[in-house]
């Protein structure tokens, strides 16, 4: 976990504090405390913005910010997977990428269509096999990672795979969005992107979407905004506001949410009704899978009051659901596994809904 990290400025600063002070305007008499924000399509010729698709003083703030969190430049996009399918779009027609089996669905129905379309090659691979993936990185022009998986919550050996896998002239990313820039710097582990979705616990109140992709690249940021330029998949200002009014309590939200996690982690394995508990030993999400199967998963994510069922994460609300309720979903996710984030409520409270539906999920004898 990180320490601290520099400021464009130079000073060194600890994450949490950066969360906090990056990306505000100067510090003179009568400033606005926070960026303000910018609702304009149109700028005045002459500058470096002159149209609402190449820039906004908004989002500029929220760049900062994000991008002195992961130690690099950032660029922000309309949702996660905006994002992910710019960085795709770095892929050459018919080339190959590597890419978990259990990630980002996401991530994983998009490199499927562009398979199914001739655009690339993939090859999925199971993460914790280090030595599979260091072979399948032979002949790649991405390799795609996460770590933790999602669902699956599995981690990758990021520092030996990338080493690999720029042997073999590969790209490097990262989709860091479990772990965020508190718990994780891949950048830091010489990987050429990381890529967010910033909908979760970047701004953390499951009322955005917003995606983001860091680099410390410059020859990529350049080709990358470029893209984003052309393609116009670019954030809205107020959505940018709201993701950085968000990330300023990131390490705080983290914090409770993370020791809530680590707490409920001990007493499912301790619960009859749960047959298995996977937790990184890090973050906020926790998958567990039911002992009964598909049924149970589904009857527990109905019978709670406090726990929400819903299909994203990251936000200071508690949410779960089966995730094999999706088709999509690979197969290899067991049937009744149930992921949940983990929110900032009182854990005692969080508990108490869930154990009285676990306990009625028991069979006798």
């Amino acid at each position: 976990m990180p320490t601290d990290a520099p400021t464009p400025a130079g000073p060194t600063l600890r994450p949490a504090t950066l969360a906090v002070t990056v990306g505000r305007p100067a510090h003179e008499p009568d400033a606005p405390l926070n960026a303000p924000i910018t609702m304009a399509s149109t700028f005045v010729a002459g500058g470096d913005i002159e149209y609402g698709r190449h820039g906004n003083p908004t989002w500029t703030a929220l760049e900062e910010a994000i991008g002195a969190l992961e130690g690099g430049r950032c660029l922000t996009f309309a949702s996660g997977l905006a994002a992910v399918a710019t960085v795709l779009d770095l892929v050459g027609q018919g080339a190959k990428v590597v890419a978990p089996r259990h990630a980002y669905n996401g991530t994983v129905m998009q490199l499927a269509d562009l398979e199914a379309r001739g655009r690339l090659r993939t090859e999925l691979v199971d993460i914790t096999d280090t030595d599979a993936v260091v072979a399948a990185c032979d002949g790649a022009a991405l390799v795609w990672l996460e770590s933790p998986t999602n669902p699956a919550l599995e981690v990758a050996d990021i520092p030996t795979i990338r080493a690999a896998a720029h042997a073999a002239g590969a790209y490097v990313v990262v989709d860091n969005t479990f772990a965020t820039p508190l718990l994780q710097r891949p950048l830091e582990d010489e990987v050429d992107l990381v890529v967010h979705s910033a909908t979760k616990y970047l701004a953390g109140h499951s009322d955005v979407l917003m995606g983001a992709v860091c680099t410390r690249d410059e020859e990529l940021l350049r080709v990358l905004k470029g893209r984003r330029d052309l393609v116009g998949a670019v954030p809205g200002a107020f959505e940018a506001w709201l993701t950085l009014r968000g990330l300023r309590t990131l390490h705080v939200r983290l914090e409770r949410a993370q020791a809530n996690a680590a707490e409920l982690v001990r007493r499912f394995r301790e619960h009859p009704a749960v047959g298995e508990v996977r937790y990184p030993g890090f973050g906020a999400i926790i998958s567990v899978v039911m002992a009964e199967g598909a049924l149970a998963a589904d009857l527990l994510t109905r019978k709670t009051s406090l726990w929400v069922h819903a299909t994203s994460l990251g936000g200071v609300e508690s949410t779960f659901e089966r995730r094999r309720r999706w088709k999509s979903e690979p197969a290899t996710i067991p049937d009744g596994l149930v992921r949940l984030s983990v929110g900032i409520e009182d854990v005692e409270d969080l508990w108490a809904d869930l154990v009285r539906a676990l306990d009625d999920l028991v069979l006798p004898g």
